[in-house]
């Protein structure tokens, strides 16, 4: 329940006043002891709280999970989430788990909200977990997402065959590890901005994905933007401030 629902609550006699000042004063964060879980964030930032899930133990993801689903939250994110926190989870709450990605989802559902399509480009079969990462992550946020997928450098035609699709997006997140180069190609063919997302995917000399991020930061595709290696969360998040900029509402 955000500030204007409390309100509203009070105006109409649903709520007392001391009931909205007691969710007025819990609402900022809320005290597991092990965790401060930030309630306003959706209020401050348009995106709700996501709980990074490779540190935590399965029961403070299901603790954590549990005090959003008591507030009424939806599409509760979870990045990195291990098997076994899936587990707990699935016993106890309506959880969607893509054991690729490990990414984890309670109470998902999807409204488009964006103003166009986001297109997750990789480059191999090897960069999807990182792609999926970035697509559920950017579903999750209301956005229409078109996976095009296994169209590299090695192989031009492939990525030529969907160009239509990749020229119509509104913004298009390019993921790629060995040396990166779909980056710069498919910066030089669209207006659309690109989040450049490098992967740790490729042999001895790649670095765990340094070579690739360093060959993005020096495309010579101007609009590319670069987030850090195997970062499709924060590709996401990027990609879908800039689809909900221009302010309307979809049907």
């Amino acid at each position: 329940m955000d500030t204007m629902e409390i309100l509203n609550a009070v105006k109409e006699g649903r709520m007392t006043p001391e009931q909205a000042e007691l969710k007025l004063r819990t609402q900022p964060y809320e005290d597991l002891g092990f965790v401060k879980i930030d309630h306003h964030r959706a209020l401050r930032q348009g995106m709700q709280e996501v709980i990074y899930g490779a540190s935590k133990t399965p029961e403070q993801i299901l603790g954590i999970c549990q005090a959003m689903d008591h507030k009424g939250d939806n599409n509760i994110l979870i990045t990195r989430m291990k098997p076994e926190a899936a587990e707990l989870l699935q016993q106890h709450m309506d959880l969607f788990y893509d054991p690729l990605s490990r990414v984890g989802i309670v109470n998902r559902s999807f409204k488009d909200t964006g103003d166009g399509v986001i297109a997750v480009v990789s480059g191999g079969t090897s960069d999807q977990p990182v792609c999926e990462e970035a697509a559920l992550t950017a579903e999750v946020f209301g956005n229409r997402v078109e996976r095009i997928y296994d169209v590299g450098v090695a192989g031009l035609h492939r990525l030529l065959s969907r160009l239509d699709d990749v020229m119509s997006a509104n913004v298009i997140i390019a993921v790629a590890g060995m040396e990166g180069a779909l980056v710069s190609v498919v910066g030089g063919l669209v207006s659309a901005p690109v989040v450049a997302v490098p992967t740790s995917v490729g042999y001895g000399a790649n670095f765990g994905g340094v070579s690739a991020l360093l060959n993005m930061l020096n495309s010579c595709a101007s609009g590319v933007g670069v987030v850090n290696i195997d970062n499709g969360f924060g590709a996401a998040v990027l990609a879908s401030r800039i689809n909900h900029m221009g302010g309307h509402k979809k049907a």
